[in-house]
């Protein structure tokens, strides 16, 4: 379930520097976490700062995360404290100073102390993960079975301590950069689309390729 209350900064979750780019409509927080593939991942293992790329996926106010029920990085993550990030560029912004260069982005920060999760919600996170990452496949192809779902550990964090910050538009210049000339400032846009769909080497030339990736290929992503 969504909810439609504004974000309410913690003092972790406080944009403290640049606050005029923070966003507190939660809707923006969704719309980064949609759009984005891949999130990072911070824990402390032994004492030592680790920061791990990995998949997700959104049911409302719930993040789903996964990986091997043995690493540490999950086993960590499911007793203490951590922070998932998702950072989406849309664009260099070339200035006439190189100070004052910078990158059109939106990105989310989430805090707090994610929980395992087992029996149907396990299974339902695990759904909620590939049907983010590739859509229309959880009905498609084969379910988990029991040893790989044995294998899988799933974690659950809660968005409520969230954060986001966007900017947009052109280069913030000084005035006496603006008035000295002779130097190009702008943006360069940041697009990536997906290409075709390459076949496993081993697939049987009778099977067809199916509506939900056929009609993804060269569509836009991130956006």
């Amino acid at each position: 379930m969504t909810s439609t209350t504004a974000l309410s900064p913690t003092p972790r979750s406080t944009v403290r520097r640049l606050k005029a780019r923070a966003r507190t409509d939660r809707q923006d927080l969704y719309e980064v976490l949609d759009a984005g593939l891949i999130c990072h991942l911070a824990v402390v293992i032994n004492g030592t700062p680790v920061v791990l790329p990995t998949c997700y996926g959104r049911d409302g106010d719930t993040l789903y995360l996964h990986g091997s029920s043995g690493a540490r990085s999950l086993l960590t993550a499911s007793g203490g404290d951590v922070s998932v990030s998702v950072t989406l560029v849309d664009g260099l912004v070339y200035a006439r100073a190189v100070m004052h260069f910078s990158a059109n982005y939106r990105s989310a920060v989430v805090h707090g102390r994610p929980r395992e999760v087992d029996g149907d919600e396990r299974l339902h996170g695990l759904r909620v993960i590939v049907e983010h990452m590739t859509p229309g496949s959880w009905d498609y192809a084969r379910e988990p079975n029991k040893k790989e779902m044995a294998a899988t550990k799933v974690i659950a964090l809660s968005l409520t301590e969230s954060s986001v910050k966007v900017r947009t538009g052109p280069p913030a210049d000084d005035a006496e950069d603006v008035d000295n000339g002779g130097v190009w400032a702008g943006v360069l846009p940041l697009q990536q689309h997906w290409g075709r769909a390459i076949a496993a080497p081993d697939l049987d030339e009778s099977v067809s390729m199916p509506a939900h990736i056929r009609d993804r290929q060269f569509t836009t992503s991130g956006s």
